[in-house]
């Protein structure tokens, strides 16, 4: 069993092979069954948020996964913490800066078997208008009709420009955990 990824994460877009676009089947983002989730500590504990608002443009042959390309744009302001004062604060200038950057990129630039349902992703992330590559295991699973995949991994918030002024910085960890759970359907 094998599926596609997002993540996103919260992000999007095209591995590199010899296969075109138009010879990858379209298939669509199930949102009620999709997540993206962030992570970060702080000195009274993890802080999580999740994406509320995001988009896919996937393409995957069930039978050829590593020829998967994904795209997903995420909303920033669409993140929602804990309670209200986070949000606010962490979609705010000194974070995500949802107002002048309103959205978060993913790329997937590559999809490696590593055994059974097991990959290893690449992907481009850009965030602040700032792009950075990510590498990460995610497993893949599919029935031929649904995939899922799911995957996580660590951002450098300040490799972005997030929160690298002002007191939150020493207070909020460097290290932003991010994961994924991507469910599609080939589109109709």
């Amino acid at each position: 069993m094998r599926s596609a990824l997002i993540a996103l994460v919260i992000g999007a877009a095209c591995l590199a092979t010899n296969t075109s676009r138009a010879d990858v089947e379209r298939w669509v983002v199930v949102p009620g069954s999709s997540t993206i989730t962030m992570r970060v500590g702080t000195p009274v504990g993890a802080r999580t948020g999740r994406f509320t608002r995001w988009s896919g443009d996937v393409r995957f042959d069930p039978e050829r996964p590593e020829t998967a390309q994904v795209a997903i744009e995420v909303d920033s302001a669409s993140l929602r913490m804990e309670d209200a004062r986070l949000t606010a604060t962490a979609v705010g200038d000194g974070f995500l800066d949802s107002g002048r950057y309103p959205h978060i990129a993913f790329r997937l630039t590559g999809l490696e078997p590593a055994g059974g349902n097991r990959f290893m992703a690449r992907a481009d992330i850009t965030m602040k208008g700032v792009t950075r590559p990510v590498r990460f295991p995610a497993t893949l699973r599919s029935d031929g009709q649904t995939a899922q995949m799911t995957g996580g991994f660590s951002l450098d918030r300040a490799a972005f420009g997030i929160g690298t002024r002002g007191p939150w910085n020493g207070l909020i960890g460097q290290q932003v955990r991010v994961d994924v759970s991507l469910a599609t359907r080939p589109a109709a």
